[in-house]
């Protein structure tokens, strides 16, 4: 006999991997770029004032992340 789970906690698990999924989905290595680059960027603005350098290391850090991600994925299709 399987357990059912009750209507909440199936709602509550069902809203939980809809995020999960469309927030990592099949590359959680950008997910967690793009808390790391949050993180950088609030550092750089909040900590040190340094909101010029903000600017300019935003969209530096994140097509480095994309190129990576992108270079990876070339490399795991290539040796399929």
């Amino acid at each position: 006999m399987s357990k059912q789970q009750s209507l909440p906690v199936r709602l509550l698990r069902g809203f939980a991997m809809f995020w999960w999924d469309f927030l990592v989905g099949d590359t959680p290595e950008l997910f967690i770029a793009v808390l790391v680059i949050i993180g950088v960027v609030a550092l750089l603005s909040v900590v040190g004032h340094f909101n010029a350098a903000a600017v300019i290391v935003l969209p530096l850090l994140a097509v480095s992340a994309l190129a990576i991600s992108v270079r990876r994925a070339q490399r795991s299709s290539q040796r399929k």
